[in-house]
């Protein structure tokens, strides 16, 4: 499926585990099932929320696999491939597109970081080598390092580069590559409290965490304020600001499957570095979720 052309929520996928830490590809396969049929636009599986950093490069395998078959040309599917080792990456998007992946997200190397142009050609390599588009992936708050705003310029008008999720939550930024924006470039809010701010500069939608929880609201919200219903959708922007925000009141996605299990969802738990809320944070996040008519 062509996501260049892509409007709307894409759920930034939480993997779901079974207690003693495996993946629970029956709850994986339902909770894309679900997805479609809350009206999610694309799922974007072995993102952050998917915590693919503690995960083998065969359950990464695995996991897309799942998700592709599920999915079956429904919606399109978009693989986490990111690393900080450029060629690691090359290898995972070749693998994802094999696997039948319709897009990439690519994220800047961490921890070694690199000089601009060397983040450019840790991008341009994988985009010259795969037959699928690819979206940026900016998140400094991560990863400890930035794609310039030339870096975007420049990356934008690649053949294959389709569009850049910026997580950065810096609106400055963001309205710098605003004008790169165009029919071949997207720009895809990577925070769900600014999500409505990025559409007004010519955003696409958003690649979400709050999605995971309330798939319909943020499909409805994005799309309201596509076709018009601005109105509508700042009310909806505004009435759930508090729990989008506390979906961050710990490391993602520590605190969205957290509220997926108290939902009943059953995201299972964690991989260490990661591991329960505290005790006050859960607490916080239940009073949010019940405000939202979530939990009873």
């Amino acid at each position: 499926m062509d996501i260049r052309s892509l409007k709307g929520s894409i759920v930034a996928l939480v993997t779901p585990f079974h207690a003693d830490g495996s993946v629970n590809f029956d709850k994986l396969q339902e909770l894309v099932e679900w997805h479609i049929e809350n009206k999610t636009d694309a799922i974007l599986a072995l993102g952050t929320t998917g915590e693919s950093s503690t995960m083998t490069h065969e359950e990464d395998d695995a996991v897309l696999r799942r998700v592709i078959e599920t999915a079956a040309g429904r919606v399109p599917v978009i693989a986490g491939t990111g690393s900080n080792s450029t060629q690691t990456m090359l290898e995972k998007s070749l693998r994802a597109e094999r696997l039948g992946a319709d897009g990439l997200l690519l994220i800047t190397p961490y921890y070694n970081k690199g000089n601009p142009d060397g983040i450019y050609r840790h991008f341009a390599v994988v985009a010259d080598a795969v037959g699928i588009p690819c979206i940026l992936y900016n998140v400094p708050g991560r990863t400890g390092c930035a794609i310039s705003v030339e870096n975007v310029e420049k990356l934008s008008r690649h053949p294959n580069i389709c569009g850049i999720k910026e997580a950065s939550g810096d609106m400055s930024y963001a309205m710098k590559i605003a004008h790169c924006v165009g029919p071949d470039f997207a720009l895809w809010s990577g925070n769900d409290d600014i999500t409505l701010p990025l559409l007004s500069i010519g955003g696409s939608g958003v690649i979400s965490v709050w999605a995971n929880i309330m798939p319909r609201a943020c499909h409805d919200m994005v799309m309201d304020y596509l076709e018009g219903r601005r109105e509508q959708a700042a009310a909806a922007a505004v009435k759930y600001l508090d729990l989008m925000n506390g979906l961050f009141l710990e490391v993602n996605p520590i605190p969205v499957k957290t509220a997926m299990n108290l939902m009943g969802l059953e995201a299972g738990p964690f991989r260490l570095p990661l591991c329960e809320m505290t005790e006050a944070h859960t607490a916080q996040l239940r009073g949010l979720l019940e405000e939202a008519g979530l939990v009873k």
